[in-house]
């Protein structure tokens, strides 16, 4: 583990003070005052709805505060567009990063910039010669081309642009909000390499993140919001991982990450794979029981997220075989998947499973609408009670099932895909990511909501970049490297050391060194 720097901090690069926001009658920040320092990383922390995500478009000109001010380097700024915010070198890195899909990497870094010979034509020779310079720069050269066209683009390779265009320019102050998410180990290392460096040059950087690891291995100084108030802020070589979480939900969740492991899986496979062979992975076997929740992890391109899409069959299969409940199943679509009763709530749930602009109750309704109906004609009383029946359940914190999912926050809409499949009530349930980009008492919550599926005879499959999730979830783990198993292990077996080592064969000496 790194520790952050201990010299004495520059002076004070921004200044929250005083910054008040409200929509429609909801406060969203109060009476919040922030100080961001030159030369130092501060970290912001908070459930979803705290106002961290308020702050930073406040900060970046997408809104403007109905009372208090900004103060940069001491002079009052008020940033009216992102624009103006940009030239002064403030940049904001989002989690869902914009990336034009139809252009290259070098492009998208470089977007309204780029570099022109006589006649305007675009000079493609410099801008990638310049991107790439900045790719070896900054040490991401073996995951990115300049060249790759956006669209082809992976989450991680996305954030990584994304990253890559807010250092174009004059930086003074830059915040990351959960730049993590979709990272390797190796390109986490990489970043917070860039990130110290940064440091290093005076540049202040505000790091909004749920992974405590990340904070205490990142961060000098964290401040914690709470329902838009400043409740605290620590040095984070003075404060805990227990109290950090204390001040942010107001209370105790020492034991989030622990389900209980009560035995209570079944001899029977809910789920069987054998031999499963697609462009992205080989020969794949492995079952998961009713009951059992069944973690498969490994490195960011280990094939996971394609093993599962290949199962549902969203990606070709050209040789193996998928069971249900024992019974061969052929799967053309993921609509066959959920016809024999297998769900998936895949890792990029804006764009993969939800609705952004139709209600919670249309997006929790839509895999049951079939039973919901009546000579074609949805009985709306019925949807609503439904949906209202598993709102409820998984507390999805909505004014009503007619708010659209785009205004609920991560955590809520993670919960109103999950309420989509308890409606349907799948054997298998597949949950990519479950808990990416949420906050602690949301995961605390669809932790102790997996354990309920799996007593009720559910059969589990969670993926997961997160160690300490997995070890905390999973009955058995499988790992995963380049498209192949490469280990399984029991939950009593399992350790970080021996997840990681599995994850990482190719690259590990007979001494257990990385190569």
């Amino acid at each position: 583990m790194t520790t952050p720097a201990t010299a004495p901090p520059a002076a004070e690069a921004l200044c929250v003070e005083a910054l008040s926001k409200r929509f429609a009658g909801v406060r969203a920040l109060h009476d919040v005052h922030i100080d961001v320092r030159a030369g130092e990383v501060l970290a912001l922390m908070g459930e979803n709805g705290a106002g961290k995500s308020t702050l930073l478009k406040i900060l970046s000109g997408d809104y403007q505060p109905d009372s208090g001010r900004l103060v940069l380097e001491g002079e009052p700024v008020v940033f009216r567009t992102p624009a103006e915010a940009h030239r002064a070198g403030v940049r904001i890195i989002y989690q869902e990063p914009e990336i034009v899909p139809h252009v290259s990497v070098a492009e998208n870094v470089y977007i309204g910039a780029l570099p022109r010979r006589r006649g305007r034509l675009l000079d493609r020779g410099a801008l990638h010669a310049r991107v790439q310079a900045d790719l070896e720069r900054y040490g991401f050269a073996q995951v990115l081309r300049p060249d790759t066209l956006g669209g082809r683009l992976s989450a991680a390779q996305r954030q990584l642009v994304e990253i890559l265009r807010a250092l174009t320019g004059n930086v003074r102050v830059i915040a990351f909000d959960e730049p993590t998410s979709s990272l390797s180990e190796h390109e986490v290392d990489a970043l917070f390499a860039l990130i110290r460096r940064l440091r290093d040059d005076g540049v202040a950087i505000i790091y909004v993140s749920h992974r405590m690891k990340e904070i205490f291995r990142i961060a000098d100084r964290v401040a914690v919001l709470r329902d838009g108030r400043l409740v605290g802020q620590r040095a984070v070589a003075e404060t805990s991982e227990d109290e950090l979480v204390r001040m942010m939900v107001g209370r105790d969740l020492s034991a989030m990450f622990r389900r209980r492991h009560t035995g209570a899986a079944r001899d029977r496979s809910m789920l069987s794979v054998r031999s499963l062979t697609t462009d992205d992975v080989t020969d794949i076997s492995f079952d998961v029981r009713a009951g059992e929740v069944l973690g498969l992890t490994g490195l960011v391109g280990a094939g996971r997220s394609e093993l599962v899409r290949a199962v549902v069959g969203d990606l070709p299969i050209r040789s193996g075989r998928v069971l249900v409940d024992g019974e061969p199943v052929r799967l053309r679509s993921p609509r066959d998947a959920v016809r024999v009763g297998i769900g998936l709530a895949p890792e990029e749930r804006k764009a993969d499973a939800l609705i952004l602009e139709r209600t919670v109750r249309d997006n929790v309704s839509l895999a049951v609408l079939s039973r919901l109906s009546r000579f074609r004609i949805v009985r709306r009383g019925r949807e609503r009670d439904l949906v209202n029946r598993y709102v409820r359940q998984l507390d999805v914190r909505t004014p009503s099932v007619e708010q659209e999912v785009r205004r609920l926050s991560g955590g809520n809409q993670q919960k109103v895909v999950l309420a989509r499949w308890l409606a349907r009530r799948p054997k298998v349930l597949i949950l990519d990511e479950p808990t990416r980009g949420i906050d602690v008492g949301a995961k605390a919550e669809i932790y102790s909501l997996i354990d309920e599926l799996a007593a009720e005879g559910i059969a589990v499959l969670v993926i997961s970049s997160e160690l300490p999730e997995i070890l905390g979830l999973a009955d058995r783990i499988i790992v995963m490297q380049h498209g192949r198993i490469t280990g399984e292990l029991t939950h009593d077996d399992a350790t970080e050391e021996r997840i990681l080592a599995l994850a990482m064969a190719d690259q590990l000496t007979s001494e257990g060194v990385i190569r």
